[in-house]
């Protein structure tokens, strides 16, 4: 299966994490494609048969600058080729922000609804208040993802 991956990060641990999916993804016989600054033609190019987004969150509960001028380009289009594609969201976050927590991933949860990407499990939720290594912590949720995707 062809798997896009999209991320946003503020100091590299979402994109880290991002890369990290993708070796796991590989590894478990899937496409990746993952570029920090892809744009949505390049998206589009790859022809993705599922979708993962990784995600830091900012302190207003907003998500990454270098995401910004990609979600919103995918929120202008809504690409008609990705309705009912199968995807995921890792959202990373500090859980002493509270209503804020992880609230950049929940922003990609509202695009995937929106762009119709049916989302094969309950997004994660990395806290960094908790721990130091997210891309060993998301690995649990990425075996489910695999499962998931059959």
């Amino acid at each position: 299966m062809r798997i896009a991956i999209i991320s946003g990060s503020v100091y590299g641990a979402a994109e880290e994490v991002a890369r990290h999916a993708g070796s796991i993804l590989r590894a478990a016989g899937h496409e990746t494609f993952y570029d920090s600054r892809a744009t949505l033609e390049q998206l589009q190019a790859f022809n993705p048969q599922a979708l993962l987004a990784v995600t830091s969150t900012t302190g207003m509960g907003e998500l990454p600058d270098n995401l910004q001028p990609l979600y919103s380009q995918i929120r202008d289009i809504l690409p008609a080729a990705w309705r009912g594609l199968p995807g995921g969201v890792i959202g990373l976050g500090d859980a002493s922000y509270g209503d804020t927590f992880c609230g950049g991933g929940e922003l990609l949860r509202e695009l995937f609804a929106e762009l119709g990407v049916v989302e094969v499990q309950e997004m994660a939720r990395l806290d960094a208040s908790e721990s130091v290594t997210p891309e060993t912590d998301a690995e649990p949720w990425l075996a489910q993802f695999i499962k998931l995707l059959g």
